[in-house]
């Protein structure tokens, strides 16, 4: 069977200067000055410029141009040209034009300003504009440099649950019938599975969509959102706090390495990213309290932080930082009990600077019986929905800590973008199903 020959990509034009190519692609611009025509495209690759010269074209190329409109898809033959104005350094001096799919022309999204809400609900085309495909692009990058930093650190990549009986935080849940079993939960996290797991390999990761059926509005918050979990036997949390600073120090360098373009196309200012690099300071919730109340807040020993809270504790620091040790009524059921403080646990939310608030939630986790069993009888959590996971403590039970990091939120603090709505593909909010 003979194989069709896949077009030429924009991004491969500067290693054929001189050549001809065809690439395929959706209009962007154009514009005309009687015989000389100007299209620009774009195929996902990159953004291209072809010019089209009426004496030098058929009758149907120079028609054909004429039937372009916007985000209209076609296809282009010609002479790839340096040009150092151009985008991409190259430009396409056509040959040949053929239209391939029309685009009406009430098409959506034009080249002035809309409404957050009308781009929302047109999210299927937001994705194509410079600005959306520069936030992909760094997504993107995250996740393979995600799966790059703990693969060469020998993790396993482990895949829990997305349908669970057990939850692992207070917030709430989406719920749905099972069968005969009763109510079934959409994951909230991965955590108590990638324990179990951890107990197999000794060094695991999940990283998967998570589930939050919070009534909230905030720039911060998506009900469906992507989690990396780590587990690893035999850390402590002082080791966990190590890997949480590693990790997102090899994150943040890797997308300044690769992704430079899409972080000058979202006007990032990149010398702040260039500060991030472990160690990271590390700051006692006690301490982060007494700061807070100097500063002006309100808060009061034994209260979580809020977003306004972190954003002070950040605004002298140009790395993230860790608040460690929050009280136990602060904090799930799962964390271990701070022997130095009975009245603590040992975990550590790491706040990214520039007021994006936390990034990272992890823990050392209780691995008592007794005393996991007590906290799981204080929530009031089902017992039986439980069992296997206090079987972890009671069979060969360990020392063992992991940490949960937010991808979208991690990805607008990068960006330098505002809300993490525009982190996400189609993101789903607290009124928005829909595309």
């Amino acid at each position: 069977m003979t194989r069709t020959t896949e077009p030429t990509r924009i991004s491969s034009l500067p290693g054929l200067v001189g050549q001809q190519a065809t690439v395929s692609g959706w209009v962007t611009h154009t514009r005309s000055s009687g015989k000389v025509a100007f299209v620009t495209m774009r195929d996902g690759t990159g953004i291209l410029q072809c010019v089209v010269v009426k004496p030098q074209v058929s009758a149907e190329t120079w028609e054909a141009f004429q039937q372009l409109t916007l985000e209209c898809s076609f296809s282009v033959s010609g002479e790839v040209k340096a040009d150092a104005r151009a985008p991409g350094g190259v430009e396409l001096g056509v040959t040949e034009l053929r239209l391939i799919g029309p685009s009406a022309l009430d098409y959506p999204i034009q080249p002035k300003e809309h409404g957050v809400d009308f781009l929302l609900d047109n999210r299927h085309f937001w994705l194509r504009t410079p600005r959306q495909v520069a936030i992909m692009r760094i997504r993107n990058e995250i996740e393979q440099a995600i799966h790059d930093f703990f693969y060469e650190r020998g993790f396993l990549r482990t895949d829990t649950p997305i349908l669970t009986a057990a939850i692992g935080e207070r917030s709430g849940l989406f719920a749905t019938e099972y069968f005969d079993e009763g109510n079934a939960y959409l994951a909230q996290t991965g955590q108590l599975y990638g324990e179990a797991l951890a107990a197999a390999f000794g060094k695991i990761y999940t990283f998967g969509p998570t589930f939050r059926a919070e009534k909230s509005k905030t720039r911060r918050h998506l009900t469906e959102f992507w989690m990396i979990e780590p587990e690893v036997a035999f850390n402590d949390t002082h080791a966990n706090m190590d890997l949480q600073e590693d990790f997102v120090s090899f994150l943040v360098q890797r997308v300044l390495e690769r992704q430079m373009p899409a972080l000058k196309e979202l006007e990032r200012d990149v010398s702040k990213l260039e500060k991030v690099k472990a160690p990271f300071p590390r700051i006692d919730y006690t301490d982060a309290v007494a700061t807070l109340q100097k500063k002006g807040s309100a808060v009061q020993w034994g209260e979580d932080l809020g977003a306004e809270d972190e954003a002070l504790l950040v605004e002298d620091y140009e790395t993230p930082i860790f608040i460690c040790n929050y009280p136990k009524e602060a904090k799930a059921f799962y964390m271990k009990e701070n022997p130095a403080d009975p009245r603590t646990v040992l975990c550590d939310d790491m706040l990214a600077p520039e007021g994006y608030g936390e990034i990272i939630g992890g823990s050392q986790r209780e691995d008592d019986y007794d005393k996991l069993l007590h906290r799981i009888k204080e929530e009031h959590l089902p017992l039986e929905a439980y069992s296997w996971y206090l079987d972890l403590r009671k069979y060969g039970t360990f020392v063992h800590s992991g940490f949960g990091l937010g991808l979208e939120r991690t990805i607008a603090w990068i960006c330098g973008t505002p809300h993490i709505r525009e982190c996400i593909p189609f993101p789903r909010l607290m009124t928005r199903l829909h595309p």
